[in-house]
């Protein structure tokens, strides 16, 4: 499996999420870059996020968003260090 323009999208916007707060969401306004918008609807029909446009992460959200920044993370730290 490799990353794909589309994949990356979705981890992009995985990243956005404040993990902080469950009363944060996120909005993708329509004028917003399109692959961040379609990047949205995917992850709303995977059931990742609550609303087409961004919203809520649900439980699977969640994880998916705490797996994105830790890997994001651990990679910007690792480059810091060479």
């Amino acid at each position: 499996m490799s990353f794909t323009p589309e994949l990356v999208a979705e981890l992009e916007v995985l990243a956005l999420f404040d993990l902080e707060s469950t009363l944060e969401g996120l909005k993708i306004h329509q004028h917003a870059a399109p692959e961040k918008v379609a990047a949205a609807q995917r992850l709303f029909e995977k059931k990742l996020i609550d609303q087409p446009d961004g919203g809520y992460l649900t439980s699977l959200g969640r994880d998916a968003a705490e797996s994105v920044q830790v890997l994001l993370s651990i990679l910007v730290e690792s480059k810091e260090v060479a």
